[in-house]
């Protein structure tokens, strides 16, 4: 484990936005995995026992293709274009003391405002487009399905980013992501093939994009 760890971080040293894309690549397929299974095992338990009834779980691959994609073309480059680019702008615009509390704070919000709802928006976009939706569905998708995820998200993320940007060197901060990216990218994936699932309805009303 630490001759792995010492190889990601040379590989991270001379080749830092390759590493970050691949990681980046393979975690938001692996989500995306776990996504369809917790999908089956959910549809499942709505089954009736009967063994007609309970199709086998079975990987739908070019699914997981199309989701590790995101994290090899979006998450990876803009992901470590983003936090480099960050923490430069809240040194040397804003004059912040590095890990002080306003400097955290700083990115927190930053980070939670601007890059998480680009990231969703970008998302949800790209799956429905990516699985053969025209223009008009993915704008019904995004009108259904940003809001309910950004709030549900930023009830976990800014925890997470607290010890990230306190406590994490700017070259890792993409790394440490990149793990809770494992599970983020298996809620992401879960909640898009939810659709119209009733729980969505509750955010509805609250939603900045319904038209009215």
């Amino acid at each position: 484990m630490f001759r792995l760890w010492k190889w990601y971080q040379n590989c991270l040293t001379f080749h830092p936005v390759k590493t970050q894309v691949i990681s980046s690549g393979f975690l938001w397929g692996t989500g995306d995995i776990a996504a369809q299974y917790i999908t089956h095992s959910a549809a499942k338990t709505h089954l009736p026992t009967s063994s007609d009834a309970v199709e086998e779980f079975k990987i739908n691959w070019k699914r997981v293709g199309i989701t590790s994609m995101f994290g090899f073309g979006f998450v990876g480059p803009v992901g470590h274009m983003w936090y480099e680019g960050l923490d430069r702008f809240i040194r040397l615009k804003l004059q912040l003391q590095p890990k002080s509390a306003k400097f955290v704070g700083a990115k927190l919000a930053m980070d939670g405002l601007i890059f998480g709802p680009i990231d969703l928006v970008f998302f949800f976009s790209y799956m429905g487009f990516a699985n053969g939706k025209d223009v008009a569905e993915v704008k019904e998708d995004l009108k259904r399905d940003v809001l309910p995820a950004f709030i549900l998200s930023g009830t976990v993320w800014p925890i997470i980013q607290v010890a990230n940007f306190r406590y994490v060197p700017v070259r890792y901060q993409l790394l440490y992501v990149n793990m809770f990216c494992l599970l983020d990218s298996a809620f992401l994936s879960w909640f898009e093939q939810q659709n119209d699932a009733p729980w969505k309805q509750w955010f509805t009303s609250f939603n900045p994009f319904k038209e009215r």
